[in-house]
């Protein structure tokens, strides 16, 4: 597994590339391309907020390196993301999260995945539909009092 730290402001120390904004996590145990989870874990972090539209990506070689993963590994991640409109890329520039980015449709993606791992877990676990709707209420509740 590895982790890796990217925003704007990018300084590199000890393999990880160190920033202000959120943490990258690949494993080699996942049976999905690590491209893929470059993908994955870009989405996500534009779905938490934490990566709004304009938002500056590390460079392909500062990812790369700092995940310990190919240069082709996290091109192929940031032109899939281009070809979706999620990113763009200026050559000899860098890429940025694109100012087209619907950020409610990113969310909602991103929250039906989980959603659909959490029954996933719950039909292996033998938890009843209707007891995992009542933990999600209890959930929704707690997040109520807490804002």
């Amino acid at each position: 597994m590895y982790t890796v730290h990217a925003s704007n402001d990018t300084t590199t120390k000890a393999g990880v590339l160190t920033t202000e904004h959120t943490d990258f996590i690949l494993s080699q145990a996942d049976g999905r391309p690590m491209y893929l989870q470059i993908m994955e874990q870009i989405r996500q972090r534009v779905a938490v907020a934490d990566w709004p539209a304009g938002t500056r990506l590390p460079s392909i070689r500062e990812l790369a390196v700092a995940l310990s993963v190919s240069v082709i590994t996290v091109k192929r991640a940031y032109l899939e993301l281009e070809r979706e409109g999620f990113i763009v890329t200026r050559q000899g520039k860098g890429s940025w999260i694109s100012e087209r980015v619907d950020q409610r449709a990113v969310q909602r993606q991103e929250l039906l995945k989980v959603l659909e791992q959490a029954a996933a877990l719950a039909r292996s676990a033998g938890v009843p539909a209707q007891e995992l709707l009542e933990l999600l209420c209890e959930r929704v509740e707690r997040t109520k009092e807490q804002l």
